[in-house]
């Protein structure tokens, strides 16, 4: 089985940018299979889906609150995804999880990503 990792999280002042990257473990051969995607959950709110992206890396999905501002990135060579966040406002403070969707190549529906990491924290604040 696949496990995924995250990391880049961070404190960074409204404004700033991150990079956050999520790397397979285990079955990493199954990366360059999977649809994935980035969600994001802030304390008392629900999880929230940001962006997804094909199994080839060449198809990305964003939502609303994020699209123009935040890039998925997908590049199986090297088996890591990207989330680039640029402009950062104290609202996208939350534990960010990078997920993986195994029955679909694309998708962009929440329900269907049953692979979690364990979360980094971003938090945007002066």
């Amino acid at each position: 089985q696949m496990q995924l990792i995250e990391s880049g999280g961070g404190l960074v002042q409204p404004g700033g940018s991150l990079r956050l990257s999520c790397t397979p473990s285990g079955d990493t051969h199954l990366f360059s299979i999977y649809a994935m995607g980035w969600f994001r959950q802030a304390p008392g709110k629900e999880r929230e889906l940001l962006a997804t992206i094909s199994a080839s890396g060449n198809v990305p999905y964003y939502t609303d609150s994020v699209k123009g501002r935040f890039s998925i990135s997908k590049h199986n060579a090297n088996n890591t995804m990207y989330l680039q966040m640029n402009s950062l406002k104290p609202e996208d403070t939350a534990a960010y999880y990078c997920a993986a969707a195994t029955r679909f190549q694309y998708t962009t529906r929440p329900a269907e990503f049953n692979i979690w990491g364990q979360g980094t924290q971003v938090t945007a604040s002066s």
